[in-house]
C-alpha cells in the first residue's frame, strides 16, 4: 500500500458510513482495491489543485 492508504481508510470509514452506514463504511474501508482507487484519487486531487496553484502564481507573478 502507499502512504496515503490510511488516509483513504478514515475517508472511506466515515464519508461511506454517513451516507451508507458503519457496516458498509468498515467493509469498504478493508477492501485493498477500494483503498488502492480511494488513495489514487486522493493523489490526483491533491496534484490538481497544485497545478492549479501554480498556474495561478505564474498568472499574477507570484514566487513559484
Amino acid at each position: 500500500m502507499n502512504g496515503l492508504a490510511p488516509i483513504a481508510r478514515i475517508i472511506i470509514r466515515y464519508g461511506v458510513g454517513a451516507f451508507l452506514g458503519a457496516e458498509v463504511g468498515e467493509i469498504l474501508a478493508t477492501d485493498p482495491d477500494v483503498i488502492n482507487y480511494t488513495a489514487l484519487a486522493i493523489g490526483a486531487g491533491v496534484a490538481a489543485i497544485n497545478e492549479y496553484l501554480y498556474s495561478l502564481a505564474v498568472k499574477h507573478g507570484w514566487a513559484t
